[in-house]
């Protein structure tokens, strides 16, 4: 079998100031052994240009893969093409699948609405033949601003056992979440950002055809099916991302106003 790689040993791409690495799928399923994965698109890619905090602890996450067809086309258009688009939402089940017969890989889902984490957790399990995932649970609204109940999350998922942390309670929110209490879970080996992935995995919400996300398009097929919700994140927020890959493409200034974050991220 193939030596992982370690996480310092692949190859970052820049795109808009943001490093996403260019792995294969096969080398990120023999790599991920421990550490912090995250999934940036380009909804995270903008979140970042104003929020300095996130972009700080983003480039701290030990994986940093593409999950975009859009940004692994505008890494091409920059000449610096990423190797595969492995969207978080396939990749997390694809994880499960691989440690299938693993027993040191047990998972703990965190996020989605009460009851779908619960659903989750039952089809991964029927799927898997084994209880790889071990506890599954929905936070309250704004869990993460309420010390008392982080405390507690933080205390049911060490006594799950589990020796993997999805969190799916979108962005930038899990990954701070992520980042700002890891070192108290000491059980937990790998941690993963995975969004709406709970809910995919529950049945709750269906993915969009593959020939959509071949061709970059899941975003317009989510916005028609949550209109009210994703609007202004694909319609106006997103929509400036296109003009600044042209300009970083001509080497123009693309820095957003707040420059503090990262120095140098690897």
């Amino acid at each position: 079998m193939q030596s992982p790689l370690p996480p310092k040993a692949l190859d970052s791409v820049d795109v808009l100031g943001v490093k996403v690495h260019s792995v294969t799928r096969a080398e990120l399923l023999s790599a991920l052994t421990q550490g912090v994965l995250f999934t940036p698109n380009v909804d995270f890619i903008m979140r970042m240009r104003v929020d300095p905090e996130f972009r700080e602890m983003f480039h701290r996450a030990d994986f940093r893969i593409c999950d975009s067809r859009i940004v692994q086309l505008a890494a091409k258009f920059l000449g610096t093409p990423i190797k595969e688009k492995i969207a978080g939402s396939d990749f997390f089940g694809e994880f499960c699948d691989y440690h299938r017969e693993n027993q040191e890989i047990t998972v703990f889902l965190l996020g989605a609405a009460p009851g779908v984490a619960l659903e989750a957790q039952r089809r991964l399990n029927l799927r898997c033949g084994r209880n790889i995932v071990v506890g599954a649970h929905s936070p309250s609204f704004g869990f993460e601003k309420n010390p008392k109940e982080c405390e507690e999350l933080i205390q049911r998922v060490e006594q799950s056992g589990a020796t993997v942390l999805a969190v799916g309670v979108g962005a930038p929110k899990q990954e701070k979440w992520i980042m700002r209490h890891k070192d108290r879970l000491p059980g937990v080996r790998i941690f993963m950002g995975i969004g709406a992935t709970i809910d995919f995995e529950a049945g709750n919400v269906s993915r969009a055809p593959v020939w959509t996300q071949n061709l970059g398009l899941e975003w317009v097929y989510r916005l028609i099916k949550e209109p009210r919700r994703l609007w202004r994140r694909y319609l106006l927020d997103d929509m400036p991302f296109l003009w600044l890959i042209i300009k970083q493409r001509l080497k123009m200034n693309t820095s957003p106003r707040d420059t503090r974050g990262v120095k140098n991220p690897q």
